[in-house]
Formats: C-alpha cells, sequence, structure tokens
C-alpha cells in the first residue's frame, strides 16, 4: 500500500499539526492533546502527528484526521530516540496510528538493528504506513530505498552532521523533493505563514507545524526575547 494509494492523500499541500508536550510542559497529557488535535480540525489542519500510544489513541476518539505516530524514547547511549524500536513500533500501531514515523537516520539503534531489517520486519508483520524522519538528502534517499512510504525532514538540526539553525531547513526540503519520488514533508523550527508556504514553494508535499501552534509557552517566550 503506498501513501499515494492510500485514503490519506488529500493531505496534499495541506498542513499537518504536531501536538506534543513532554512531562513538566504545561499541556502534558493526553485531554489536553486531544482537545488541540481537535483545534487543529477546527482550523483546517489535514492531519496530526502525535507522541505516545496514550495521546494517540485519546486524539482518534475525536478526529478522523490522519494520524501519524510516533514515540519517543530514550535509551542510554543511543541518540536515537524518536519510535526506536519494534517495541515502540508495535505500540503506536496498536494505539491505531494511520502512519509511523520513526528516525531513519543511519545511527545505531538500541535493539542493534539495522534499519533495513526493521522495516522489513514491520512489513511482514502489519500493513501500516512508514514515514522516515531524516536529517539529510542521503538518509532520505537510502529510506525510499528501504520502502519507506513518506519522508520527513525533522531531524535536520538534531544530528551532528546537519545543518545546525534556528531557521527551518527549505533548502533539505528542494533537495529531497527533487531526488527521491515519495512524498516529502516539511517539518522542523517552522514558524511562520510565511515559512510554511515557501516550504510547499520549495516542494513540499504538506508541512508539519509543532511549536508554533502547540506549545503557548514557546510561543510567548517569541514576543517576551522580541520585545527585549
Amino acid at each position: 500500500m503506498s501513501y499515494a494509494a492510500s485514503n490519506h492523500s488529500s493531505s496534499k499541500g495541506g498542513l499537518i499539526v504536531s501536538c506534543q508536550a513532554l512531562e513538566g510542559e504545561p499541556f502534558y497529557g493526553s485531554e489536553y492533546m486531544a482537545r488541540f488535535a481537535l483545534a487543529a480540525e477546527m482550523g483546517n489542519a489535514v492531519g496530526i502527528r502525535a507522541n505516545t500510544p496514550q495521546d494517540i489513541s485519546a486524539i482518534k476518539k475525536v478526529t478522523n484526521l490522519p494520524l501519524i505516530g510516533l514515540w519517543k524514547e530514550e535509551y542510554n547511549g543511543f541518540d536515537v530516540y524518536i519510535t526506536p524500536t519494534l517495541r515502540e513500533i508495535e505500540g503506536v500501531i496498536a494505539a491505531g496510528a494511520d502512519i509511523v514515523a520513526l528516525d531513519a537516520t543511519l545511527r545505531a539503534r538500541p535493539d542493534g538493528k539495522n534499519l533495513t531489517d526493521l522495516v522489513k520486519e514491520i512489513r511482514e508483520k502489519h500493513q501500516v504506513l512508514l514515514m522516515a524522519d531524516v536529517s539529510t538528502v542521503e538518509e532520505g534517499e537510502a529510506a525510499e530505498s528501504m520502502g519507506f512510504d513518506l519522508i520527513s525532514t525533522t531531524l535536520s538540526g538534531y544530528t551532528e552532521y546537519s545543518p545546525q539553525s534556528e531557521e527551518p531547513d527549505i533548502q533539505l526540503v528542494a533537495d529531497l523533493s527533487r531526488s527521491v519520488s515519495i512524498p516529502v514533508l516539511a517539518e522542523g523550527k517552522i514558524y511562520s505563514p510565511e515559512q510554511a508556504s515557501q516550504c510547499l514553494q520549495s516542494g513540499a508535499y504538506a508541512v508539519v507545524i509543532g511549536g508554533a501552534i502547540t506549545r503557548p509557552q514557546l510561543i510567548t517566550k517569541k514576543f517576551t526575547d522580541a520585545l527585549r
């Protein structure tokens, strides 16, 4: 099942809202995330991205928007933390995610598995769409060859070998869009409608925005920093 053949391909050119809050943040909790997802739907978002089985399950109860699910889990000694092992992948699938997002960098994984073998294992057990969170063109090209259905630029700036910037990596969006045939989603450090539009103009299939919409403390800080 390809992304183009799925029921979710109507998201082209649209906004996907990432509804995530980490422990210690004011809106941490599945009930809050479900309300953010509902607000996103009211604002004409075409999809949701959510972290943890609990949040995914809660969001699926209030909206029928396509849901990209992930599970952030840190393992000592490893940098990979976005849906890093089969345990997290299966937890996300069981919670009802339509698409599973996972770290598709070529860094060492906590379970010691090769990413190619992990994708094969998922395909043998489940019929689910897979999204590759990458930080470089090379990682995106490798993800396509492994059989991922979509690519997202999520990790640009979050690996030591990718460009370190406070701005969205629009160049990566453009380069990936030219070099792969599967949809490329622009994600990461997009804080304005103008930047989102620029991502689409650079070839993005859709745009994912999180903190600029769903983290009020970060939005507030941008204003207070500017006023100083």
